[in-house]
């Protein structure tokens, strides 16, 4: 697991995907937490993105790796900030190599973080995606594009 060992408060964590968004660009930042999730929310040329993510839940950490319930509250705990931090970290690590990508012009803002675009309705394209999945409303294999719009589409 990708930062199991760290010792990054989530806070600087937070602190640096903020930075990080900043540095590209972004005009407005907020996060919250609600339960087992985080929000991470910008705006970007007038464009609002909100990146979920879920975190560890306190329950799963009830039990030792070795399947034994901890002697000590303080031990369960222990373990869950670890991961905590370990979820803030593998996010900071995600927002930072999209961003590096994009500051190459590799790919745009708009690509990177297109699941995380609001829409309208105040959801993400995400949301709506998994909403028309459970519905089945999602096409069953992506349309054909012939080579003249991919080449264009590249440029």
């Amino acid at each position: 697991m990708y930062a199991a060992q760290t010792s990054v408060a989530v806070e600087k964590s937070k602190v640096e995907i903020e930075r990080l968004l900043n540095k590209a660009g972004a005009t407005g930042f907020a996060y919250a937490t609600e339960g087992e999730r985080a929000m991470v929310g910008f705006k970007h040329s007038e464009v609002e993105f909100r990146i979920y993510l879920p975190l560890p839940k306190k329950e799963d950490f009830k039990m030792s790796p070795a399947g034994r319930r901890w002697r000590y509250t303080e031990s369960a705990e222990m373990h869950w900030e670890q991961a905590c931090r370990s979820h803030w970290r593998a996010l900071c690590l995600i927002v930072k190599a999209k961003l590096e990508a994009i500051s190459l012009g590799i790919t745009t803002i708009e690509k990177e973080f297109a699941a995380d675009l609001v829409m309208g309705d105040g959801r993400t394209l995400h949301q709506h995606m998994e909403q028309a999945k459970l519905d089945g409303k999602m096409p069953k294999a992506l349309p054909y594009f012939a080579a003249e719009t991919v080449e264009e589409s590249v440029r």
